[in-house]
């Protein structure tokens, strides 16, 4: 049985997120109500305290069992041991090797049951290949060390909810990689997961591949060839989905209450009306997992990074939903 935890990775560390990890577990009142350890360099995190002038005590433990969270207390799961001249703002072997570190000891806790989930901080694709990490990014490494094979990334923010069918590819290998299948797989996550938030009855809607969701053939048949028939097997099966919808108004129509969730067919689709509304309340989450994973919808903003001026607003968003998960 998971304890309710939520574990914290700390991040690249030449990038923000040891400043936004620090100042969400300096929120007093955010922290009693959302209980969480980091994972991570106590000497970074005891450096940036210091230096940030916040009061909170860092504090490290050796087990998750010894995780008693409190206000005022940063209790961290040390990882590594960074130099304390290493660099900020810019891509780092070391740094990336120690997130990774940290990355691959919350999947262990969370497949043995000792946390409920996984809020990450930022880390940085180059500094990870730097340090030969066999991954390009969180979720790649989520993915491969759970065992996880049927999963997608989900973006939320208060006004909209969208899934993707195809995530890092070009837009031809996008719409090489559409197929009725695939369109199904994210249809059945885009339902479980808004299950998983509490909703009994999702409604998800599902965008159309081309303009006007392709106005019956005449500006091209994957909506109808793809997408309707996998639309129809969902419904088949008890799923309330419907479209394909038009990519430019199926968006406004979920912000207005409509549908619950937007299955979109590649990256911009469905990251542009999430990121227009801004990245501090964007949370990004790993559907599909045997745990709970969320992370702030934004990178590590190497070009702020160390000046003390990093909002922790998506982060504290990105732990809020990560307990509102193990809470449903």
């Amino acid at each position: 049985m998971s304890r309710k935890l939520i574990a914290v990775t700390m991040g690249d560390a030449a990038g923000i997120g040891p400043e936004i990890v620090l100042k969400t577990f300096a929120n007093a009142s955010f922290i009693d109500g959302h209980p969480s350890f980091v994972i991570g360099d106590v000497g970074v995190l005891r450096a940036q305290t210091a230096k940030l002038g916040l009061l909170l005590e860092v504090r490290a433990i050796t087990s998750t069992a010894q995780a008693a969270p409190r206000p005022g207390v940063l209790e961290v799961l040390n990882t590594s041991e960074l130099p304390a001249d290493l660099p900020t703002g810019q891509v780092s072997a070391l740094a990336g090797k120690a997130a990774y570190d940290a990355i691959r000891m919350a999947i262990e806790f969370a497949m043995k049951g000792e946390i409920a989930g996984i809020c990450t901080a930022p880390i940085h694709k180059k500094a990870l290949a730097a340090a030969r990490a066999p991954y390009p990014g969180h979720t790649e490494m989520l993915a491969d060390l759970s065992g996880t094979r049927d999963y997608a990334m989900m973006l939320v923010n208060p006004m909209l909810r969208t899934i993707l069918v195809t995530v890092h590819c070009s837009m031809l290998n996008a719409i090489a990689r559409l197929s009725i299948e695939s369109e199904l797989r994210i249809i059945r996550l885009a339902h479980r997961a808004m299950r998983d938030l509490g909703i009994e009855r999702p409604r998800v809607a599902v965008a159309g591949l081309n303009p006007h969701a392709g106005e019956g053939g005449l500006f091209g048949r994957e909506d109808i060839d793809i997408i309707g028939p996998a639309i129809r097997a969902a419904k088949g099966e008890g799923i309330d989905a419907s479209g394909p919808w038009p990519g430019d108004t199926v968006f406004m129509n979920a912000r207005r209450g409509r549908f619950d969730i937007v299955v979109a067919q590649y990256h911009d689709q469905g990251l542009i009306p999430v990121k227009l509304a801004g990245v501090e309340d964007g949370v990004s989450i790993t559907v599909g997992l045997p745990f709970v994973r969320t992370s702030p919808d934004h990178g590590t903003a190497f070009d702020i990074a160390g000046q003390g001026i990093a909002d922790p607003a998506s982060l504290q968003v990105a732990l809020q939903m990560a307990h509102q998960f193990i809470r449903s």
